[in-house]
């Protein structure tokens, strides 16, 4: 039977003590050991030097032998060995000059939390505490190891870990710590926005994210690295659609509604789905209603703007823009004609649009009336497989005497609709009606009339995320 993690890490640090090394577990692993969640990886730190480690086991990588670190691969398993080191002169914020190495209480000493600082040697049972961890583990503590301005000043990303450890561990931060994250926010904007990105990804995963967010506003970090978001806090909202108030008060209470098993792109949908009210805000002068006309197409362009600046992957940016862009269309679902309907229980985002817009009534007003009449129009859709595939394809109309063109994709969006209506349920039937309609204008040119959808609908057409309909839902102005 092939050894776990923990086995592994264990032989690990086993093997090197028997070579006449020391040898601890460090690290997040130590932490979460004493809290009593299983670790999910392991780190261990040792008088061993890269090249001795290499000699001792088989399979290693060496990611950074300047810094001592070697990983050890054992199966399936990678563990990440380094020498004890001391660190200093961090010009950049981010990367020693000065590396040596040291003993171990010297390494505990250049760690960046004080529970991140801890030693464990698992053959002898033994913890090493140094620096303070013990303790605040047991206070619920987030403390830099040393004066937090110096920690800070070595590597600007610690602040945003400080945040993100407080919200994932649900600890407070420590005074003298927080007052030097707010002191020295804005060096955040020297770190790479891909840095940036990875500690936002896991602050705002749930269950924590509502907690991770409030963090970030209270630690003037929000205002650094999402300043759309932090202008949430002075934009108020009217009472009768939003009682809960401003838009950050709507996405907190979205945030704490996520399921565990969220979707990865749920959090930040919910964070940029009214990312256009505060520059669309508009107060009637009649009734002194706050409308935000456009918000909607506003906030897809921001949400491009802010995901690029992130270096998000393109097809999460295209995603989540235009979930941003049609979240308004879900007001309208009960007057919908049965194809434009269908159209979007089949976007391929339509998943990630309906958990939304849940959260986006649990957040506000809390009724789910539309929420559970879509849970049930996509019931009876998957009962239905056969309205799935088109009917036709673009082949079937070039077969026929069309050439390619835009005729061509609206008469194709033209079958689709009549499918999706059940108006033609067959290929038989799609085709002779497509017959019928090229015959007055013969099969060179195309239909005359092709591709004007029935009824003058263009308000789904489109079938997935890069894409924006011609139509869609034409100032919406969510109260």
């Amino acid at each position: 039977m092939e050894p776990g993690l923990r086995e592994v890490a264990f032989r690990i640090v086993a093997r090197l003590q028997k070579a006449g090394h020391e040898a601890f577990w460090v690290g997040g692993c130590v932490r979460d050991m004493l809290l009593g969640k299983e670790p999910q990886d392991y780190d261990v730190a040792t008088s061993a030097r890269p090249e001795e480690v290499e000699r001792l086991f088989p399979r290693t990588v060496a990611v950074g032998k300047s810094f001592g670190v070697v990983r050890v691969i054992e199966g399936r398993w990678t563990i990440e060995v380094a020498t004890f080191r001391a660190e200093a002169g961090y010009a950049d914020g981010r990367h020693p000059s000065d590396v040596r190495f040291a003993d171990a209480r010297a390494d505990a000493w250049r760690r960046d939390f004080t529970i991140n600082g801890l030693f464990y040697d698992p053959v002898r049972g033994e913890l090493h505490d140094w620096v303070g961890g013990r303790a605040d583990l047991e206070g619920r503590l987030i403390r830099t190891i040393g004066p937090p301005e110096q920690r800070f000043a070595e590597d600007h990303l610690r602040m945003l870990r400080a945040v993100r450890f407080a919200a994932e561990l649900d600890f407070a931060i420590e005074a003298r710590t927080l007052a030097a994250i707010r002191q020295h926010a804005r060096l955040l904007e020297r770190i790479s926005a891909e840095r940036v990105r990875d500690e936002l990804l896991k602050l705002f995963a749930p269950p924590h994210a509502a907690r991770g967010l409030r963090l970030l506003r209270e630690s003037g970090l929000l205002e650094v690295v999402l300043p759309e978001v932090a202008a949430f806090e002075m934009c108020e909202q009217s009472p009768d659609y939003h009682p809960e108030g401003t838009v950050s008060e709507h996405v907190v209470r979205m945030l704490e509604q996520m399921p565990p098993d969220a979707d990865r792109l749920l959090p930040w949908a919910v964070l940029l789905h009214d990312v256009g009210k505060p520059v669309t805000a508009s107060r009637e002068a009649e009734t002194g209603r706050i409308r935000f006309f456009d918000h909607e197409k506003v906030g897809e362009e921001m949400t491009r703007r802010i995901l690029e600046r992130l270096r998000f992957p393109r097809k999460d940016i295209e995603t989540l823009a235009f979930v941003v862009r049609h979240h308004m269309q879900f007001k309208d679902v009960p007057q919908m004609r049965k194809s434009t309907l269908r159209r979007m229980l089949l976007r391929p985002t339509f998943p990630l649009e309906l958990e939304l817009h849940r959260l986006d009534c649990l957040g506000s007003h809390g009724r789910l009336e539309i929420y559970d009449l879509l849970v049930k129009e996509r019931a009876a859709l998957e009962s239905r497989p056969e309205l799935v595939p088109p009917l036709l394809t673009g082949r079937d109309l070039l077969a026929l005497g069309m050439r390619p063109g835009p005729a061509l994709g609206r008469l194709l969006a033209e079958v689709r609709e009549k499918q999706l209506a059940e108006e033609l349920t067959t290929r038989e039937q799609a085709l002779a009606w497509v017959r019928n309609r090229m015959a007055p204008a013969g099969a060179e040119s195309g239909p005359a009339t092709a591709g004007t959808p029935a009824h003058g609908d263009t308000s789904v057409t489109t079938p997935g995320p890069g894409k924006t309909p011609a139509g869609g839902s034409k100032g919406a102005a969510d109260p």
